[in-house]
């Protein structure tokens, strides 16, 4: 059996290919995996345009997607996984400690490839285990956006408090999670969208309050406190072992926008440049 990936072939194109090498087998303390879907992030589509807004550069032939979730077909030697683990993949070596940990070698979906692929072998302790809650589709949307938010609320400069105000921006996966994370964490949250429509679905996903921009300016005001959480390589093993088992215990669901199938991976990655619903982008691989 073949192993097939969407390779990045010209700046923002990706094209569907059968792999020459066979599927990979799994070494001591590795896992391999059959990868059942892949979520897409605004980083794949700087990466895909070869855009000087992203910290690395792609390379034509390359394998983007740095979010996936899969089952693991084959435990190696001593592997602490075994055959039929519902696991999500942590893309990077930052396995735990500070930020000054993280690094961008070997991170899949930016210096090496990513996850849209059918197979993988994948480190034992670079796979967490997916909430058992949840299905595939919803668990590959956890680390870029979800240990993203959890780190910006958990791990900031303040520490959250029952009935502490949080505003979102936006309705990107990023803020969605977060309004997940506060609510279960028993905060107030203020969304705000330049849609009505969009703004709904954060009401759904429990803000308290919701600000259309565009139609009450004077919520833009001066002095309050402003928190700016930007490229930070989204967290560490550690941490995303820490926030699935807190989405494990809330039984929390992340909000996706639109689930394409592996043969329309190229459309997904189209749709995810306009930013056309709130939520995140799915492939079913």
């Amino acid at each position: 059996m073949a192993n097939q990936a969407w390779q990045l072939t010209a700046p923002g194109t990706i094209t569907l290919n059968d792999l020459e090498t066979p599927i990979p087998k799994p070494g001591p303390n590795q896992a391999l995996v059959r990868i059942h879907a892949v979520a897409l992030n605004p980083g794949d589509i700087l990466l895909a345009n070869f855009s000087d807004k992203y910290p690395v550069k792609a390379k034509l032939g390359q394998i983007l997607a740095t979010d996936g979730a899969g089952v693991v077909e084959e435990p190696g030697p001593d592997s602490i996984w075994k055959k039929g683990d519902r696991v999500v993949i942590h893309p990077s070596k930052w396995l735990s400690g500070p930020q000054e940990n993280m690094t961008f070698d070997s991170f899949a979906g930016t210096t090496a490839d990513g996850m849209l692929r059918r197979w993988l072998v994948w480190d034992d302790d670079r796979l967490f285990r997916a909430p058992s809650h949840l299905s595939l589709e919803e668990a590959s949307t956890l680390f870029v956006a979800g240990v993203t938010a959890y780190r910006a609320l958990f791990y900031g400069s303040f520490r959250p408090q029952p009935g502490m105000t949080v505003l979102t921006e936006g309705t990107g996966g990023v803020s969605c999670f977060a309004i997940l994370f506060a609510k279960a964490a028993g905060m107030k949250v203020i969304a705000t969208s330049s849609s009505d429509e969009k703004l709904e679905v954060a009401r759904k996903l429990g803000a308290d309050a919701k600000i259309n921009y565009r139609k009450i300016p004077e919520c833009q005001i001066l002095g309050g406190a402003l928190t700016i959480f930007g490229q930070a390589g989204s967290g560490s093993k550690e941490v995303s072992d820490e926030m699935s088992a807190f989405v494990e215990k809330h039984r929390l669901r992340p909000q996706i926008a639109r689930v394409f199938e592996w043969e329309e991976a190229d459309q997904a990655l189209k749709a995810m440049e306009r930013l056309e619903a709130p939520g995140k982008i799915v492939i079913r691989v």
